[in-house]
């Protein structure tokens, strides 16, 4: 695979557990996908997650758009 290659299809998505700092595999993978947006996002990118809501996010930006959500309005579709 080359660098700048997207993520391939056969990659597999991972399942974490989030903790404060730190984050543990439940299931193997390359990438877990950002709970507002969808898009995927490698492990070795991933820097924001919510611990109370057990949730991955693709930036800054977006973690604390969600912060700013009232809790469970992402549930009522």
């Amino acid at each position: 695979m080359n660098f700048i290659d997207p993520i391939l299809p056969q990659s597999r998505e991972a399942r974490l557990k989030y903790l404060d700092g730190d984050y543990q595999v439940l299931k193997e993978g390359e990438f877990v996908r950002c709970a507002v947006t969808g898009d995927p996002i490698r492990l070795e990118d991933l820097r924001y997650w919510s611990v109370e809501r057990q949730e991955a996010y693709r930036s800054a930006e977006i973690s604390f758009r969600r912060t700013l959500e009232r809790p469970g309005s992402s549930d009522q579709k």
